[in-house]
């Protein structure tokens, strides 16, 4: 009866007939009571556990200030002023500073790791790669090497833990890297190799110190006196070297040598040079862009101060590597895993293999070029064939983009419980990070993706010259269609080019960037660096680009690659390209004028996933080699491209007259891509001189 009493005390005048009374609703009162709780129950679980908006770091509306009341210069609305950011963390201004950020971080974790096929992935630890790169770096230093910025050290691999550890050894001792890749061909490595003085590569596989010796022999390169090799090597090997006056030794032979020899480090400062990047180059001799650590510490940085208190990469991360690492994309996001103790793990170095890596490697963190997401989208469509599942598809979509447009990125929905956990499955199904960048992505794509994979996605703008990024997608901002403002690092500003009639005035013109990202110009060339570089630090990148009302930049062109037609028009192919490329059937286009011509014409290759189907359901039937042939199946995909032009508000002279369907792709291996995938616009012409003089000899007629 204590609750009697208790009653009474709180009423003070509650008597015997009011508790009789209680007493009699009891019964109708109790499950009202459970239902309530359980309705709070409920409604407390949904607040605790509802997907939340990201809150932007800035006002979406205006994301990016004037310089000084320029319009046409903006730097970053995170920045309090126009001082822009050189470093995040006090004890990281250098690449080896942040490296042994993360070892302080991690020390006997994960850092590297790599697989052997159908076997999971090892790892080396952050204290072993340290130990390591000390080792090798003394090995260096051994066989003649100076620990100072003007050493170059050449490293010709493929991805591969080796490489990292080869580079943190340079930087242990304060040498500078000048990597090397396949692609660049003999006359552009034989320059490198002289310009750079390189005394010293490192190499992955014997075919490519073979090379080296080849170019050795012949007295071209008479720098080089030493290859290191990752692979085994061969008593043949070592006494070709030997006869051409280069010695040869496998790497452990190198690490025993550091190891009897061990150094103290001797750490390099920001202004010191880390590496000297050469870009592949459309046209022409590659050249030198030569990138301080302080380049990379401010770069890194910036990304890091867009993130912060919205996404933290953590030591449980891991990124996959298989864009090249000679050049900066792959580099700066090692990097930023690297400063926060989180791990790389490398692909087996066959593409073919990725998606295999990927499975077993289960990366949180996944950089793409978006030509990559245009085929993980186009797989997915194409998976879908009936009606009601693309329907169905289409549906679920919609409902997670308008998540998206609300600033919530989850993968836990039911819609992804229901249709898109197999698609983020392919990926991993860990992935919380995708970032794409070297091209424009289509806007639907990136939408699209957005919903299915169920992380965020971000795009970013930049070149090698600035060391990678200048601009980069805010948080919070999920609308497709520009590459987010100015980078904490980095101004920008829109130069007249009067010649495309684009003007500053009207918020259109060449990108240019400064700050302390930006290169300290090209090895040994003056010419080119002063075409690069104006007198007040602007890089002139070519690239042309428009200020959105929201303070982001949308690239809209092409300066570099320009040509005039007979009647004065001026096109820009690379724009008329990105336009075709919305084509269902088109996969690759590669668009050709000159000034002896009135008009453009186009090399096209057909994606070989739709393009069958697409034929078929205009009732033309046969093989994808077959189909390239049919002049019928020509006219429709001509119409559609044309279609898309006048849609993007194309000019005629700027629409494509006729065109010629090649059933192979333009890739890196052909020679016809460069290894950033952009088109190699000199050997594009020479291949199909034939096809582009036969289709100018039809338009005449």
């Amino acid at each position: 009866m204590q609750w009697r009493e208790w009653l009474c005390s709180l009423g003070g005048g509650v008597g015997r007939s009011d508790l009789e009374d209680l007493r009699s609703v009891l019964p109708s009162f109790f499950p009202s009571l459970f239902g309530l709780g359980a309705l709070a129950s409920l409604t407390a679980y949904w607040l605790l556990t509802r997907p939340r908006s990201i809150r932007p770091p800035c006002d979406l509306r205006a994301q990016s200030v004037p310089v000084q009341g320029d319009a046409s210069c903006r730097r970053s609305a995170l920045l309090r002023d126009d001082n822009l950011l050189d470093f995040y963390y006090e004890d990281t201004k250098t690449a080896y500073e942040m490296f042994q950020r993360g070892l302080r971080i991690a020390g006997d974790r994960p850092c590297l790791g790599f697989r052997k096929p159908g076997e999971p992935y090892q790892w080396i630890s952050y204290t072993e790669v340290t130990h390591r790169a000390q080792v090798l770096g003394s090995g260096l230093l051994a066989k003649g090497c100076q620990p100072n910025p003007k050493q170059f050290i050449g490293i010709f691999s493929q991805n591969r833990p080796e490489w990292v550890i080869a580079e943190l050894a340079c930087y242990t001792f304060s040498m500078a890297v000048v990597p090397l890749y396949d692609t660049l061909g003999l006359e552009a490595m034989v320059h490198i190799l002289n310009l750079a003085e390189i005394p010293l590569v490192i190499c992955d596989k014997m075919e490519k110190a073979e090379s080296m010796l080849a170019n050795k022999e012949t007295g071209v390169t008479p720098a080089l006196s030493c290859l290191v090799l990752f692979n085994p090597i061969s008593a043949a090997l070592v006494e070709r070297g030997r006869n051409c006056g280069v010695e040869v030794l496998h790497l452990s032979q190198l690490m025993a040598l550091g190891r009897d020899n061990l150094r103290a480090p001797i750490p390099p400062e920001p202004e010191d040079l880390a590496v000297v990047c050469f870009t592949s180059g459309t046209t022409g001799k590659p050249k030198g862009a030569m990138i301080t650590h302080g380049n990379i510490a401010s770069n890194t940085s910036s990304v890091i101060k867009i993130l912060e208190g919205f996404f933290v990469i953590r030591q449980e991360d891991v990124s996959i590597s298989y864009l090249p690492l000679a050049h900066m994309f792959e580099r700066m996001i090692q990097v930023s895993m690297f400063v926060h103790g989180a791990r790389v793990g490398f692909y087996q170095g066959d593409v073919s293999l990725l998606m295999d890596d990927i499975k077993a490697l289960r990366p949180t963190f996944f950089p793409v070029v978006p030509r990559l997401l245009t085929r993980i989208y186009d797989k997915i469509q194409g998976s879908v064939t009936s009606p009601l599942r693309r329907a169905i598809l289409h549906y679920a979509v919609k409902r997670k983009q308008a998540e998206v447009n609300s600033g919530i990125i989850r993968n836990n929905s039911l819609w992804d419980r229901l249709i898109f956990n197999k698609i983020q499955a392919t990926l991993g199904g860990r992935l919380r990070f995708i970032l794409t960048a070297s091209a424009p992505i289509s806007p639907a794509v990136l939408s699209f993706l957005r919903a299915t994979l169920g992380c965020l996605i971000f795009e970013g703008y930049g070149q090698t010259e600035c060391t990678a990024g200048c601009t980069f997608s805010m948080p919070g901002d999920f609308s497709a269609g520009h590459v987010g403002p100015p980078l904490p690092c980095a101004m920008v500003k829109l130069a007249d080019i009067p010649d495309m009639s684009y003007y500053a005035k009207r918020g259109q013109g060449e990108i240019c960037i400064r700050g302390p990202s930006v290169f300290q110009g090209y090895l040994k060339d003056e010419e080119n660096t002063a075409q690069a570089l104006d007198g007040d630090g602007w890089l002139h990148t070519g690239d042309v680009g428009q200020w959105l009302p929201n303070g982001t930049l949308r690239i809209i062109d092409r300066k570099k690659h320009i040509f005039k037609l007979s009647q004065g028009e001026y096109v820009a192919p690379e724009k008329i390209e990105n336009i075709y490329m919305r084509s269902v059937p088109v996969l690759q286009v590669f668009v050709h004028g000159d000034s002896l011509q009135s008009c453009v014409v186009g090399i096209v290759v057909p994606d070989p996933e739709v393009f069958v189907d697409w034929a078929r359901e205009r009732g033309i039937v046969g093989s994808y080699e077959e189909l390239c042939q049919n002049s019928d199946v020509k006219s429709a995909v001509l119409e559609d491209m044309v279609a898309m032009g006048k849609e993007a508000g194309l000019k005629s002279f700027e629409q494509v007259k006729d065109l010629y369907l090649h059933p192979e792709m333009f890739s890196v291996s052909n020679g016809l891509l460069t290894p950033t995938l952009k088109s190699k616009r000199v050997e594009l012409r020479q291949v199909f001189r034939e096809q582009i003089a036969l289709m100018y000899s039809k338009v005449a007629v």
